[in-house]
C-alpha cells in the first residue's frame, strides 16, 4: 500500500532519503511502538510525501491502513545518505529487492524529471509480477529518460496472473554482465560505478558479497537494510 502525506510550506528532502513516522494517540499499539521508518518513494519535485510499505499484521500497519483522510501523523526527517552521486560520468547501479526498491524510485523520477546525465541501471528482484511494487511505472521511466534502463527479474513467477518474458532468477554476476554489456576478461566495476543496495538484510549481505567478488569497490558500495517490513 502507498500513503501521501500533506507536504509542509518549506519542507525540503533528496531523492532517496527516509523519514519517520509516529502516529498520534493511535487506538491499539504493539511492543515495536509507534515509530517506523519510511523511505521517501515520491520525488522531490512532487507536491506530496509519499511512502509505500508491504502491509503487515503489525498493530502500527493496521491503525495507518484504516486512519481515515486527513489524519495527522509526525514526520521527521529527512535522514540517510542513499542519494544519488553528484559525479554525472560515474554510473549508477542499484539492485533492490521487493519494496527495498522505494528509494531508488524516487531517484529515478527526479533523475528523469531533471535530465541528469548519470547512466541508471536498476536492477529488481521480486517473487511474482503482481508481487513487484511500481512495476508499470519504473518501466515507463525509459520513455522519458534515455540514460535509465530497469531490469525487474522474477524469482518465482509460477503461474503469474500476466505472461512475463523478462528475466527469471536471482540477480547474479551473469545478469548484470549481460545488461551493463560487460565482458569476460573486462573490468567489472565499470570506471568507478557507484552501486546502491536495498531490500531485506539477507539479500542486501548477499548482493554487497558478490558485488565485491565480481570486482566492485567496497568504497563504492551504499547500502540500506529493510528489516522488518
Amino acid at each position: 500500500m502507498a500513503f501521501r502525506f500533506e507536504r509542509p510550506a518549506g519542507w525540503e528532502y533528496k531523492a532517496g532519503q527516509f523519514v519517520d513516522i509516529t502516529l498520534l494517540q493511535p487506538p491499539e499499539t504493539d511492543s515495536k511502538g509507534n515509530v517506523r521508518g519510511f523511505s521517501i518513494a515520491s520525488a522531490p519535485h512532487e507536491q506530496t510525501i509519499m511512502v509505500a510499505t508491504r502491509m503487515r499484521n503489525s498493530a502500527f500497519k493496521r491503525v495507518l491502513a484504516s486512519m481515515p483522510l486527513h489524519s495527522a501523523v509526525s514526520i521527521e526527517g529527512p535522514f540517510g545518505d542513499l542519494v544519488l552521486h553528484r559525479h554525472g560520468r560515474r554510473p549508477a547501479i542499484m539492485l533492490a529487492g521487493g519494496i527495498g526498491v522505494t528509494p531508488f524510485y524516487s531517484i529515478a523520477q527526479q533523475a528523469a524529471h531533471e535530465q541528469l546525465p548519470h547512466r541508471i541501471v536498476l536492477f529488481h528482484s521480486n517473487h511474482r509480477p503482481e508481487d513487484a511494487p511500481f512495476l508499470l511505472d519504473l518501466t515507463q521511466l525509459a520513455m522519458w529518460n534515455a540514460n535509465y534502463l530497469y531490469v525487474p527479474t522474477m524469482t518465482a513467477p509460477g503461474l503469474p496472473r500476466w505472461q512475463w518474458r523478462g528475466e527469471i532468477g536471482l540477480i547474479r554476476p551473469e545478469m548484470l554482465s549481460k545488461h551493463l554489456h560487460v565482458q569476460k576478461g573486462s573490468d567489472p566495476s565499470l570506471a568507478g560505478a557507484m552501486y546502491y543496495l536495498a531490500g531485506p538484510p539477507a539479500m542486501v549481505a548477499d548482493m554487497r558479497k558478490m558485488l565485491l567478488d565480481w570486482g566492485a569497490d567496497a568504497d563504492n558500495i551504499r547500502v540500506e537494510e529493510f528489516a522488518g517490513y
